[in-house]
């Protein structure tokens, strides 16, 4: 019972340690970026309208986005129900952030 008690804490551990290292996507892609406004107070609102309106799924994706912008184009030109869903999501992400950390 204690084995099974210790594997299952180290699992558990895993899993949060996994969580902790995907956090802040956008935040380290937004202060990685080399915009102006990309302040470290802008990069942290933006990271919290993201926690809000994209999965980490998501946010891994648009993370990408800030180095290789051509691949928000691909996506966007896609005709996937998969990808139009991303597209919205990412929209309205957008829009929750400009008006919101502005």
């Amino acid at each position: 019972m204690k084995q099974f008690l210790l594997i299952a804490f180290c699992a558990a551990s895993l899993t949060t340690v996994a969580h902790v290292a995907d956090a802040a996507q956008i935040k380290r892609a937004c202060l990685a970026s080399d915009r102006s406004a990309a302040t470290r107070d802008r990069c942290n609102c933006i990271q919290r309208v993201a926690n809000q309106a994209l999965t980490r799924s998501d946010q891994k994706t648009v993370a990408k986005w800030f180095t290789d912008p051509h691949q928000a184009q691909e996506l966007k030109m896609s005709q996937t129900a998969r990808d139009d869903a991303l597209w919205d999501r990412y929209q309205n992400f957008g829009q929750m952030a400009q008006a919101i950390c502005s």
